[in-house]
C-alpha cells in the first residue's frame, strides 16, 4: 500500500512539473508573439510604452494576489531597504525589459532569442572581470559553442539589424547584472517571484513613465488618430501586459516544480519552442546556418547548465559563481519579455 501510495506521489509530482513547464511556455511564447505583433503588425513602434504597460499590469496583478486575494504572503521590507536595495534593482530591471522590447523591435524574434542565450557567457565574464571570481575550466570550454552558436547566428542572419543587435547584446549584459547584483542587494530577503514583482515593478513604471512619455508622447497620440480599430488594437496592447504577469505568476511554479537539470533543459527547449511559433506567425526569412547556429547555442547553453550542475554536486567544488538562492534565481528568470533563468 505504501509503495501504491509512493508510486502514485511520484506520479502526480510528474504530471505537475509537465503542466508548470507547459503553462511557463505558453505563457513566456504569447508574450513573445504578442508583443512583436504589436510591434510590426500593429506599427505600434514604442518599446518604452509597452514596457510601461507591463510594468503597470505586473504592479496590479501583484497587489491583487499578494493584497486582495492573499494567495501569496507578502514579504515585509524594511523601509530604508526599499531605496538602498529594491530601487538599484528596480532600475537595473527596467533596463534590462526595456532593452529586450527594443530589440524585439527591430529584429525576429528567432534571432532576438539565440542573442539572449549568450546570457550565460556574459555573466560568467563580468564576475571574472569585475569581480574577480575564478572558474572551474570546464565552465569556460562550455561558453565556447554559446559564443560559436551566437557569432554563426549573427553573420549569417538575413535579418539583421545593428541597433537590434546592440539592444538585444546590452540586454544580456542588463541581465547578468541584474543576477549578480540580486546576491548582495537582495540578501537577507527570501523573495518569490510575486513578490520580487510587487515591489520592483512599481519602481520601473516609476522611472520609465516620464522617458516614455518625453520620448513617444506625441508620436503615440498620432498613432492612436490614424487606427482603423482603436479598440482592437489597445485591447491587444493590454492583453500583452496581462500575459506578461501571468508569465511572472507561472515562473513560481515552474521553480518549485521541476529539478535544477530538468528546468535548464526545458528553458532552452522553451526558446525553441518560441522560435519555430514565431516564424510560423511571421514567416521571416531564415537560413539553413541560421538554424545551424542557433542550434549549437542552445546545446551549448544545455552544456553549460549541465556543468554548473555537476560541479555544484562535487564536494569541495563550485563552478565559481555565487551560490544563488531561490529569490536570486527566480529574480534571473523575471522577465516581460524573455530571459533565461539558470538554475544552478
Amino acid at each position: 500500500m505504501d509503495i501504491d501510495v509512493l508510486g502514485l506521489s511520484e506520479y502526480w509530482a510528474a504530471v505537475r512539473a509537465l503542466l508548470s513547464i507547459a503553462q511557463w511556455w505558453a505563457f513566456n511564447v504569447t508574450v513573445i508573439i504578442m508583443n512583436k505583433w504589436i510591434f510590426q503588425k500593429l506599427d505600434f513602434k514604442f518599446p518604452l510604452s509597452v514596457s510601461c504597460v507591463h510594468f503597470i499590469c505586473s504592479a496590479l496583478g501583484a497587489y491583487l494576489v499578494v493584497k486582495v486575494l492573499k494567495l501569496k504572503p507578502l514579504i515585509e521590507v524594511d523601509p530604508e531597504d526599499l531605496w538602498r536595495r529594491i530601487f538599484p534593482m528596480s532600475f537595473v530591471f527596467c533596463i534590462n525589459i526595456v532593452l529586450g522590447n527594443v530589440s524585439l523591435r527591430y529584429i525576429p524574434v528567432s534571432f532576438m532569442q539565440t542573442i539572449k542565450s549568450f546570457t550565460p557567457a556574459t555573466t560568467v565574464c563580468l564576475q571574472w572581470l569585475v569581480w574577480g571570481k575564478s572558474f572551474d575550466w570546464r565552465i569556460w570550454s562550455s561558453l565556447i559553442p554559446i559564443v560559436g552558436g551566437i557569432l554563426l547566428t549573427s553573420v549569417t542572419e538575413l535579418s539583421f539589424n545593428i541597433f537590434g543587435f546592440c539592444a538585444a547584446l546590452f540586454g544580456c549584459l542588463a541581465t547578468s547584472t541584474k543576477t549578480i547584483l540580486a546576491e548582495s542587494l537582495l540578501h537577507g530577503y527570501k523573495f518569490d517571484s510575486i513578490n520580487t514583482v510587487y515591489y520592483m515593478a512599481p519602481f520601473a513604471t516609476m522611472i520609465l513613465a516620464v522617458p516614455a512619455l518625453l520620448l513617444e508622447g506625441a508620436p503615440i497620440i498620432t498613432w492612436l488618430q490614424t487606427q482603423e480599430s482603436l479598440v482592437f488594437s489597445l485591447l491587444i496592447i493590454f492583453s500583452s501586459g496581462i500575459f506578461a504577469f501571468c508569465l511572472n505568476f507561472s515562473i513560481f511554479y515552474v521553480i518549485h516544480s521541476t529539478t535544477a537539470v530538468t528546468f535548464n533543459v526545458a528553458g532552452n527547449l522553451k526558446v525553441a519552442v518560441a522560435i519555430m511559433v514565431s516564424w510560423l506567425v511571421f514567416r521571416n526569412p531564415i537560413s539553413a546556418m541560421n538554424v545551424f547556429g542557433c542550434a549549437v547555442t542552445l546545446v551549448g547553453c544545455t552544456f553549460y547548465g549541465y556543468v554548473r550542475h555537476r560541479l555544484s554536486q562535487e564536494p569541495g567544488k563550485g563552478c565559481g559563481t555565487p551560490r544563488v538562492g531561490v529569490a536570486e534565481k527566480e529574480l534571473e528568470a523575471l522577465s516581460l519579455v524573455n530571459d533565461k533563468m539558470e538554475k544552478p
